[in-house]
């Protein structure tokens, strides 16, 4: 399992099991024709909007992420939902605060798999 952003050159093979994370997606990109979504992933929109207007802090938005969404999860579940080839994606570039390091350092937390940046 791998992380990417929408846009990146490394996500344009085909037969790559390409999972979107985010409350919406570029479906025009050709390479994400036959993404599927993963929606109990997705932030809400309220946090991210929060997020993005500064409303609350990147510290913030982790706790919130972890305690409404990962934390009623169950991690195997999703792992095997999702598919140990799956490359989970989201819109921010690597380097830049995003959910999918959280679901990444999650499975390694509570799975001990390591998930990479593409």
């Amino acid at each position: 399992m791998n992380t990417s952003y929408y846009f990146s050159n490394r996500i344009r093979k085909p037969g790559l099991n390409l999972v979107a994370v985010s409350n919406s997606y570029p479906r025009q990109l050709p390479w994400l024709k036959d993404a599927r979504r993963y929606i109990k992933l997705c932030p809400g929109w309220t946090l991210v909007k929060d997020y993005k207007k500064k409303r609350i802090s990147s510290q913030n938005y982790v706790e919130i992420y972890r305690e409404d969404i990962l934390d009623k999860l169950d991690p195997e579940k999703v792992y095997n939902d999702l598919g140990e080839n799956a490359v989970i994606l989201c819109w921010e570039k690597p380097g830049r605060f995003c959910h999918r390091r959280l679901i990444a350092d999650w499975f390694y937390d509570r799975l001990q798999i390591r998930v990479n940046e593409l």
